[in-house]
């Protein structure tokens, strides 16, 4: 049935009071994923409200019985489990309530995961959302290119290039772009559409360019070539994979001449690890980085089972930094890992749920399809770059993760035939 009603009767006569198209409101849902999509690149603010009315609209369409099977496999389960230690976790921290609700509000989000996957292993929309991800991508690589080659405000550098958030949210939904990109010219080009092949490589080189000149991030330095191995191994075997990486090794060294900022990322690297060795008093990046790390593992062995709570790493670097100096005095609400970030505060049984949650969404887009790679890209770099960053936790990188997750993993459930047809048709 496409609608419902509730009704009462009164005397001779029934009266109906709600109606539910659930067709419509299904139709709604799918146009709003688009929106929330399109909108991740640019706006905090928006996605929010998008994702809010997304969950209103949701609400009339689901149907219990097929949420509850999306809830009972690990891909569905997993994440709200590590929402409901998070939950529990603000129990036992010795932090103000503020701090508490502060960092709930990251693990939240994971809640839309199961949710994601429930609605689009009944819908066909899946491809229209990652569309308008990629046009609305599209738009801010013409602006980023537009503000580096004539800078808006030449008096910032640092800003040039960047139009919206900041360097390392930019260098991730770019390097999403260009790998999915790099699938879908490669199924253009099986399918003998050589010309839009072509045209495809060429934006997916425009996105890593961009990586590379302008939104430089060590982390997607890494991310990138990890990536295109898997990618050339599942097509074409290992010389594939080696082939795909001499390729962006030789595009790199090409660059490497006049990207400036690539050129200062790198370098730069080895002599900030070297100085924070031999001084505690100069605060670099890497240097930061293995400070925090160092620091964390300490705050983990004091309360290795459960942690010391949801909300509690500001204060653990807080009480750690008292009477240091230097970089040892530095207070973080980051430790700039995200199996840290979750171990400080629910400890190693967070832990646990967490890395299962990972392999459940690894497993869940083992598949050789356009739609199992889109997952499998999204996961692998929320993976890596979460060995530098805290990424599943903010804003951006978080949101990208659970979208990319739940509509890239309905779809490929829709593929599998893992839901009836008849409960596909119910409510869309």
């Amino acid at each position: 049935m496409h609608s419902g009603a509730l009704a009462y009767a009164v005397g001779d006569r029934q009266l109906k009071v709600i109606t539910v198209d659930h067709k419509r409101f299904a139709q709604l849902a799918d146009a709003l994923a688009i929106a929330l999509a399109i909108s991740l690149p640019w706006s905090t603010s928006a996605t929010s409200i998008i994702a809010l009315l997304w969950l209103l609209v949701l609400i009339p369409t689901l149907d219990l019985q097929s949420l509850k099977r999306v809830f009972t496999i690990p891909a569905g389960g997993l994440p709200v489990l590590l929402v409901v230690l998070g939950g529990v976790g603000m129990l036992w921290a010795d932090v103000p309530w503020g701090d508490r609700l502060g960092a709930m509000r990251s693990f939240i989000k994971l809640l839309f995961i199961p949710l994601l996957l429930q609605r689009f292993c009944r819908s066909d929309a899946g491809r229209k959302v990652l569309t308008g991800f990629l046009c609305s991508c599209v738009v801010l690589l013409v602006v980023s290119w537009s503000r580096w080659l004539v800078p808006w405000r030449p008096g910032i550098e640092f800003s040039i290039g960047i139009p919206v958030k900041d360097y390392i949210a930019q260098g991730a939904m770019f390097t999403i772009c260009s790998l999915v990109i790099v699938r879908l010219a490669y199924d253009k080009l099986k399918d003998g559409h050589r010309r839009v092949a072509l045209a495809l490589i060429a934006l997916a080189v425009l996105f890593f360019l961009n990586v590379l000149y302008i939104a430089t991030s060590r982390t997607y330095l890494v991310v990138f070539p990890l990536l295109l191995v898997v990618f050339g191994y599942q097509q074409f075997g290992w010389k594939g994979a080696i082939g795909l990486v001499v390729g962006c090794v030789v595009l790199a060294m090409a660059a490497w001449p006049s990207a400036t900022y690539l050129r200062l990322r790198v370098s730069s690297f080895f002599d900030e690890i070297r100085l924070y060795q031999l001084t505690s008093n100069t605060i670099t990046s890497a240097g930061q980085r293995l400070e925090y790390w160092g620091r964390s593992v300490s705050f983990i062995r004091e309360a290795p089972l459960l942690g010391h709570g949801t909300g509690s790493v500001g204060d653990q670097f807080r009480r750690s930094a008292v009477g240091q100096s230097g970089i040892a005095a530095e207070v973080s609400d980051n430790p700039h890992n995200q199996t840290l970030a979750v171990g400080i505060q629910i400890g190693l049984v967070g832990i646990a749920v967490l890395l299962a949650m990972w392999a459940a969404h690894l497993a869940l887009f083992r598949a050789n399809s356009f739609a199992a790679w889109v997952g499998l890209v999204v996961v692998m770099q929320n993976v890596i770059s979460s060995l530098f960053n805290s990424h599943l936790f903010d804003f951006t990188h978080g949101w990208a993760y659970v979208i990319g997750v739940g509509i890239a993993g309905g779809t490929v459930l829709k593929e599998s035939g893992a839901w009836p047809q008849r409960e596909h048709n119910s409510n869309s």
